[in-house]
This record gives C-alpha cells, sequence and structure tokens, in this order.
C-alpha cells in the first residue's frame, strides 16, 4: 500500500507515505519532478512526507500525494481510456479511498492519489497544477506494447 498513514485534522506529523524503488534512469526524472513541483496544488499547501523522498510529495489534509517512479498499472493496457489534461496523460483507476490517477506516455509512470472525499467532479483538479511540471521534467516516451 502506497499511503501507509493518514493525517489527522491539525496534525504537524509527516504523512507516512512509502516510495518506490524505480531503476536510476526514472528516480533521476523523478528528482528533477520533485524539484519542480509547487508548493500548493489545487489550493492544498504542502505536506511534509516521512520518508523524505525525491519519490514522493503531498499537499493539504486529507491529502493529494504523488509518488513517481510506480510501476505500470496492471489494469493499463494500449487501449485503455485516459484522460488529458493540459497535455498529459493520466490512466484512472479508482478504489475505495481514492482516484488514482497514473501518467501515461512518459518515461516515468507518475502516480497522483486524489482522496475520495474530494468530489468527483473536482479529481482531476490537482492535475492541472501538476502539468506543467510532468511536461518539463519527465518525458514523452514511445507507446506501451
Amino acid at each position: 500500500m502506497a499511503l501507509l498513514a493518514a493525517c489527522s485534522g491539525g496534525s504537524s506529523a509527516p504523512l507516512v507515505v512509502d516510495p518506490p524503488t524505480p531503476a536510476r534512469q526514472v528516480a533521476t526524472l523523478c528528482g528533477v519532478l520533485h524539484d519542480a513541483l509547487p508548493s500548493r496544488l489545487d489550493g492544498r499547501a504542502t505536506t511534509p512526507v516521512s520518508p523524505k523522498s525525491p519519490l514522493t510529495a503531498a499537499w493539504g489534509d486529507p491529502a493529494v500525494v504523488l509518488r513517481c517512479g510506480v510501476g505500470k498499472p496492471r489494469t493499463l493496457r494500449p487501449t485503455s481510456e485516459t484522460i488529458e489534461i493540459n497535455g498529459v496523460q493520466w490512466f484512472l483507476h479508482e478504489t475505495k479511498a481514492a482516484y488514482i490517477f497514473t501518467t501515461y506516455g512518459r518515461e516515468a509512470f507518475v502516480e497522483a492519489r486524489v482522496p475520495m472525499s474530494v468530489p468527483r467532479e473536482r479529481a482531476t483538479a490537482p492535475l492541472v497544477d501538476l502539468a506543467r511540471p510532468v511536461i518539463a521534467s519527465v518525458p514523452v516516451s514511445p507507446p506501451l506494447p
């Protein structure tokens, strides 16, 4: 499970997020992305994460959590439906707890978990603020086989 613990209202404890373990080239891209991430995401301020990692970031409470360098989602296929937000393709998988958006067609898979407490019509709003740093940091890759 990527998100191991949730922030409680008003808590100053960092949010525990399990960093992925990508290949070195992907980790390098993720470090560049991390440095380009906004301090606010859809109006949410940055939330500290533990362990500190250039592969993870979070904003708000309940948090929108970003993990860079995750594996390809099991259900993602070349024919899967994706959505484009400001030039970035995202694949959506829903769980009981979150909308899980994963970039598609990039040299690194970037995952953004938006809590289900966000209304469905607003679930993609954080992706708007992520588009520019993703485009600048994670190059487009060839299509999936």
